[in-house]
Formats: structure tokens, sequence, C-alpha cells
């Protein structure tokens, strides 16, 4: 998991602030962005990203808009995403895979579990 950073896009300092701890913790390198607009311009044909961690709820350009640009570029149509939302509610799962996200994971987040998709979808990249 060490080669391809994760991409955290989130609009809120303290949510980015806390991912990144945790995946620092366990030595997985990322990188943060504010915005869908931001996230569409890290992701250009040349990154690192190994994995995206997409907030749905975000102003201006919602995860759900940023994840279906994302998926209209060819040489992101498979880089893993994972829609982090609290809201957490029935369809809500469905809607973010709908989009394009690869799998779903609710706040507040289960680090476990988040390190476990994390590692499903580096480790495949190696």
């Amino acid at each position: 998991m060490e080669h391809k950073q994760v991409l955290i896009v989130d609009d809120d300092a303290r949510n980015i602030f806390a991912l990144k701890a945790v995946l620092r913790s366990r030595n997985i390198p990322c990188v943060a962005v504010g915005t869908g607009a931001e996230a569409l311009r890290v992701l250009s044909p040349e990154h690192a990203i190994g994995a995206v961690l997409m907030d749905i709820m975000m102003p201006d350009m919602d995860g759900y808009e940023t994840i279906s640009a994302i998926r209209a570029m060819p040489w992101n149509s498979r880089l893993p995403l994972i829609a982090v939302t609290a809201k957490a509610m029935v369809g809500d799962r469905e809607k973010c895979l709908e989009a394009g996200a690869d799998n779903y994971i609710s706040k507040p987040i289960d680090v476990d579990e988040l390190l476990l998709q994390l590692q499903q979808y580096l480790s495949e990249q190696t």
C-alpha cells in the first residue's frame, strides 16, 4: 500500500485531519482537497492516486457529481472510489454505487472497515 496515495475529498477540515491521521498512522500516504473541482485537477492522467475517499455532502459540486465526472475520465474509469457520508439513510448506498462509487462507508467511520476496503483496493494495484 505504500506506492499509491489516497486522495481525500472533503470540505470539512476536521474530517480531513482525522482521516489523514488514521492513514498516516498506518503508513498510507495521502493528499487532501476541499472541493470536487480540486479533485478533478489532481486526478490528471499522470496522477499517483491509488484510491479516493469522496465526501458526498459538499457545496457546489457534490460527491455524486464529482464521482460521475471522475468516471467520465477514461484514465480514471477503474480508480477505486469509496463514498463517505454522514447522510446514512435508506437508499444512499445504492445512490453512491449508481453514481460510480466502488464502495460506501458512513460517518462516523469504522476505521477497521475503512482500512480493509483500502487494503483491498490498493493491494490489487501492486
